[in-house]
Order: structure tokens, then sequence, then C-alpha cells
């Protein structure tokens, strides 16, 4: 074995023991979440390929199925159309004791449908003129609310979009939407400044995770997420999560351009 093997071998030896370590505190957190009956709503939002489906697999890998939602929105219907834009979530927010995750949620409406015009100008400012109060309401009626978003750089997109094509076992995620995804960039980046504008307030900011690195981000999500709640055995050490690649959203905040 090469030093590169060697070193590369070490590296993935040393994420799997700190996954390990941070999935039973997960656990952890879980079992409290369970006793107390609390209901969390974790919301995972980024471009095209930054990573959400693997974080959110690692994430979800140990905790209980039974109290462990995840919901990933589809292309509403006609029905869903006709209604008020946040009925269509409602149904999947968490009851008493359960963690659900969002991948993807009602800031669909600030990025995707806005970029790809799947929605008019005046349905997305009616959006931003009520996300805020919206989840004000849901978090004084006792939510817990975390939001995630994974920045990922154009360069390392279009390599993973381009490694997808070639793999068999992810042609399900290849989407019309996907190919449009390095075209449309900086309507993108633009969607996605606005929306940390006009969204990020004093009951839910976004974090963002630089999400580059895969691995790194997962971790350092993970420590993030549990940092921000109490509970019995909780080992604090291992929760400190690295500024440098997890941190609240700010004006001055370097994102991917």
């Amino acid at each position: 074995m090469t030093g590169k093997e060697e070193r590369a071998q070490k590296r993935e030896g040393d994420y799997h023991h700190a996954l390990r370590k941070l999935q039973v505190e997960l656990v952890k957190l879980q079992r409290h979440l369970i006793r107390r009956g609390e209901r969390v709503l974790l919301i995972v939002e980024g471009r095209d390929a930054a990573g959400k489906d693997g974080t959110i697999k690692r994430l979800t890998e140990h905790m209980s199925p039974r109290d462990t939602r995840v919901h990933a929105p589809g292309k509403p219907s006609d029905v869903q159309l006709s209604q008020w834009y946040f009925q269509r979530f409602v149904p999947f927010l968490p009851a008493g004791g359960e963690f659900v995750i969002f991948n993807r949620s009602w800031y669909n409406r600030a990025g995707v449908e806005r970029v790809m015009g799947f929605c008019t100008e005046t349905q997305v400012e009616a959006f931003f003129h009520s996300v805020c109060p919206f989840e004000s309401m849901l978090m004084r009626d006792g939510l817990y609310l975390r939001k995630y978003y994974l920045d990922i750089s154009r360069r390392e997109q279009a390599n993973r979009l381009a490694e997808r094509s070639r793999d068999p076992l992810k042609q399900w995620k290849i989407s019309p939407v996907d190919e449009a995804a390095q075209d449309k960039w900086k309507d993108y980046s633009k969607a996605r400044n606005e929306m940390f504008r006009r969204t990020s307030h004093a009951d839910a900011a976004w974090h963002v995770v630089r999400s580059d690195d895969k691995k790194i981000a997962r971790l350092e999500l993970m420590r993030d997420l549990l940092d921000g709640f109490s509970y019995p055995g909780k080992k604090a050490k291992l929760t400190a999560a690295s500024r440098s690649v997890v941190a609240p959203w700010s004006r001055d905040l370097r994102l991917s351009p």
C-alpha cells in the first residue's frame, strides 16, 4: 500500500469513527425528544448535487424509524396548486415525539420554482411576506425548527452532476431541473441570496454548510444540530462545530458566487 493510500484509508476510518459517535449523540437526543413529546422539523436545502440526500441518510441511519420521517416534496397536484401555498406542507409537520426532515421544503418557491419559472413573481412576493410569520407561529406553538443550506461551488456541482449521469444507480436523480443547474447558476445564486436576506430571522435563522467535501459537511451539520439542543448525557466536546464549515447566515458570510 502506498503512502497516499494509507492516508486515504486513515481519513476514511477517522470519518466513520466520528460519524458513529455523532450518531450515538443523535440517538440520545431523539430518546429525550420522544420522552418529552417534543416536535422537531429540520429543513435541508441546497442546489442540485449539494449532498442533501447523503447527509439525511447518515443523519437518520440509526434514528427510530417509527418516530423519524423524511418528506421530499414532489410536483404539486392541480388541487394543491389551488390551495394556500403552505397547506400542502402542513400534513407533514411533526406530531409529538417526531423528528421530521424536509428534503427541500416550502423554500422551493424562493429557489427552484422561481428560477425555473414554475411560479409568478407575485407568488414569490406573497411567499416572502408570509414565510417568516408562518415559521414564527409554528415555533410559538412549541415546534423546534432548524434550517440548513448546503452551499456547493459551481465546479464541484459540475463534477457531481457528471458523475451522476454516468452512475446507473443514480439515474433516478436526473431531471430537467438538474440539467439546467449549471446554465442557471447565477440565477440560483441571486435567488439564494435574496432568500437568506428575507427569510433568516430571529426565530429561525439559516445555517450555511460548505459542502464541497461531503463527509466533512455531514459531520459538521450533525455537530451544529446537536449543539442547539440540551439532552441528558450530551458530550459537548463532540458537538462543537467548525465555524469555517457551518455558520449562521449573515450579510458578511462568504458564499459560492
